[in-house]
């Protein structure tokens, strides 16, 4: 994957937590580099580490990788909330699925986390060309389609706009969209931001048949970097959630 930024030294992620368990996953673009590094951009070692590297594991390549190795890296995404979560950024989303009585931090979990893109890249994804972004999803795309078949989730929630972008092209579904006015994100200097619903329902990811059909939910609003989302905004796109997780659940 040259010249994509991918950090090449960090494994890929399969998912954030156990998807055995979990009925709902919530869906990102792709795992941040603090997965891997700290702020100075120092590799996380010791008691700070969250996944595995080619230095945790003894390796000078990936082509010298074995299922004893494979087995290592499945493990840290398995118990990534129950060791050392990036929390900085998975409680703000946390939050959102609290209405509908489910978290990550559970035990056993009732949430986990899925990317499009399961590799780390040294850019954030806004920043890379849109070259780069579709290499990475086009490289990725059977990945995330194979985790869902395997997994337990009967729900998705795509967490911002270029995340619904990016499923919509992985997976030939074009999501029905429906404008929802106590989402507005108010701005004093510029025009107001209008909030978007996404739904729809999936059998098929990027060729990859799953056996069954996935509610998909998302919004527009990446609630992590979204200037001015607001406190009766978040609350908002909660409810709404809350209620699909219980008309298709329970």
């Amino acid at each position: 994957m040259e010249g994509t930024e991918v950090i090449p030294w960090g494994c890929p992620v399969i998912s954030f937590g156990d998807p055995s368990f979990s009925k709902i996953a919530t869906l990102g673009i792709n795992p941040s580099n603090r997965e891997f590094v700290d702020e100075r951009g120092n590799e996380l070692r010791g008691s700070d580490r969250r996944f595995h590297t080619l230095s945790s594991l003894g390796l000078s390549s990936w082509s010298g990788a074995d299922a004893r190795h494979l087995a290592l890296i499945l493990e840290t995404c398995l118990a990534y909330f129950t060791s050392n979560p990036y929390d900085i950024w998975f409680k703000r989303l946390n939050g959102l699925l609290s209405q509908a009585n489910v978290s990550y931090y559970d035990n056993p979990a009732t949430a986990c986390h899925f990317d499009l893109v399961p590799f780390a890249t040294e850019s954030k994804w806004s920043d890379l060309t849109t070259r780069q972004q579709s290499a990475l999803l086009n490289v990725a795309a059977d990945a995330l389609g194979t985790t869902i078949r395997e997994s337990q989730v009967r729900i998705l929630i795509l967490n911002g706009r270029a995340v619904v972008k990016g499923f919509e092209h992985l997976s030939g579904v074009r999501l029905k969209s429906e404008r929802m006015e106590n989402w507005t994100l108010t701005r004093k200097s510029s025009r107001d931001v209008p909030g978007i619903s996404f739904k729809g329902t999936v059998e098929v990811v990027a060729g990859v048949h799953l056996g069954r059909r996935v509610r998909v939910v998302g919004y527009n609003h990446n609630l992590q970097g979204s200037f001015g989302v607001s406190a009766e905004v978040f609350h908002a796109i909660a409810g709404w959630i809350a209620q699909t997780v219980r008309r298709e659940l329970w």
